[in-house]
């Protein structure tokens, strides 16, 4: 069985723009990757509300990808993918961040990743790093994510660099599909699938 853990917030979860419900297994990406795959493939979703990077969160708290990450990691070992979909919740107001410190904190997870030892024979799994795509007209969020719009047009670059530099592989979100207008942040249905069906043609290429 081919292993894919899906490590990402609110948008791996499936929330619903405009409100706090979640979209079906068959409509958010990961369920989708799933059904796009062939059936020797398992998909983990392992998305939480208001999840960072590394940033730990003074007011919701328990959100730093960082914290969680390697308890997530030997929890579903041994695993052949992990795919990182993190860096929207970084660019919170409260955490006064750039697109550099963004990325940055993305590629200090891959680093967690390629020395865990999780993956098949105590090897590493492989990764695929997700650039976010940019911050939509934000509504309610527009206190929470100050500034934030400006910062999110920066990130496809930022990712790029830490991808290179990290030597992993790297899907830019902005390429394929955009943020809902009714929140900013948060995909509609028809943007889920085509994320999934995108990130499975990737998968796809990477197993040969």
């Amino acid at each position: 069985m081919y292993k894919i853990l899906c490590y990402g917030d609110s948008n791996t979860w499936g929330c619903k723009p405009g409100t706090q419900k979640r979209f079906p297994k068959e409509s958010r990406w990961p369920g989708v990757l799933e059904q796009e795959l062939e059936k020797d493939c398992s998909v983990i979703e392992e998305g939480l509300n208001g999840r960072t990077t590394v940033w730990e969160d003074p007011i919701e708290g328990y959100k730093s990808g960082k914290n969680y990450l390697v308890p997530c990691l030997e929890t579903h070992k041994p695993l052949d993918l992990v795919i990182i979909l993190l860096g929207t919740n970084d660019l919170k107001a409260r955490f006064s961040v750039t697109a550099y410190d963004v990325a940055e904190g993305a590629g200090a997870l891959v680093d967690i990743i390629s020395k865990s030892e999780t993956g098949k024979n105590e090897a590493s799994p492989e990764i695929l790093l997700i650039a976010p795509p940019p911050i939509a007209e934000l509504s309610e969020y527009e206190d929470v994510f100050r500034g934030a719009r400006e910062k999110s047009r920066n990130l496809s670059r930022e990712f790029k660099r830490v991808a290179t530099e990290h030597d992993c592989n790297l899907l830019d979100a902005a390429e394929y599909i955009h943020s809902s207008g009714k929140d900013g942040i948060h995909l509609e249905k028809n943007q889920q699938e085509k994320l999934g069906r995108t990130v499975a043609e990737r998968v796809k290429s990477l197993r040969g």
